[in-house]
């Protein structure tokens, strides 16, 4: 094997800030949630993830990002790039990368998903199959959850976002853009390329039930993740739902290890909502 064929991506991005010292505390503790290990280097601070590397120099002004591989460039340059744009919102952070991937426009997150299968598990508990490409990313970086970019009557053929130049989704104009609503991804076959997501259909306002309710095979729409944070590890848990929350509730009992303890409550409408759940761990379940 070459050098070249084990050379690691990289990127950096200088930083138009003036007082980033006074965000570093709150930038550090925001990418740690996302379980990095962090070590101080004099006015450097480095960041150690699963899937790659991150610096940030408070003195020369600039943010690196390293990986082994695209998907891990990506999701770095997404979680700094979010975090100094919260915390440094005040100053307008203009953050342009160059490097490896700079000049990409699609966005590593992002996938066209295609519905191949409805069925209702309960009266209002719907699960949807979705198939779609190259999938091994969203059982990567401990992600549960998928922001869903649903067509509405307003906007029935919206148009993707694509990459910026600071690593950020840029989106298409109101007339064009989707409706994004986060969900929890139920089950995911990277083999078969297929996720299922279970939808709470109810009447209302709620964008993605309503999308839920009318949706056939062979319909469109949009995800992109894995978002949110990594679960911490336990050896016991309490864990509380309502039929909202179920979807990720059931999955974690579908995969934590089996050596978790704990108790779990769910709160349903009546016995007709209760479903089967493979649980695999020691918790405990109760419907209330």
């Amino acid at each position: 094997m070459n050098e070249a064929s084990v050379r690691e991506l990289a990127c950096e991005a200088r930083l138009n800030l003036q007082r980033l010292p006074d965000y570093m505390d709150s930038i550090s503790d925001r990418l740690q949630s996302f379980e990095a290990d962090a070590s101080h280097h004099g006015q450097r601070i480095d960041f150690r993830f699963a899937f790659g590397g991150a610096s940030i120099d408070m003195q020369r002004l600039v943010m690196r990002a390293n990986a082994a591989d695209r998907d891990g460039l990506a999701r770095i340059k997404d979680l700094l790039a979010t975090a100094v744009q919260v915390y440094a919102r005040d100053e307008n952070p203009e953050i342009v990368w160059t490097g490896d991937l700079s000049g990409e426009t699609s966005l590593a997150q992002f996938r066209e998903m295609v519905v191949t299968d409805i069925r209702d598990l309960t009266p209002h508990m719907r699960r949807i199959r979705l198939a779609g490409e190259n999938l091994s990313r969203f059982a990567k970086f401990g992600g549960m959850h998928i922001r869903m970019l649903f067509p509405t009557r307003e906007v029935p053929d919206p148009l993707w976002p694509v990459l910026g130049g600071n690593g950020l989704p840029v989106w298409p104009a109101d007339d064009r853009r989707p409706v994004a609503r986060v969900y929890t991804i139920r089950a995911l076959d990277m083999e078969k390329g297929i996720i299922d997501v279970d939808f709470l259909v109810h009447s209302g306002e709620s964008v993605g039930s309503a999308w839920a309710m009318q949706a056939d095979l062979g319909m469109k729409v949009g995800i992109m993740g894995p978002v949110g944070r990594p679960v911490r590890q336990a050896e016991w848990y309490v864990l509380g739902a309502d039929e909202t929350g179920l979807p990720a509730l059931a999955r974690l009992l579908e995969t934590l290890p089996a050596e978790t303890k704990g108790v779990a409550f769910v709160e349903i409408a009546d016995n007709k909502e209760r479903q089967e759940i493979a649980n695999a761990t020691g918790i405990e379940l109760h419907w209330l």
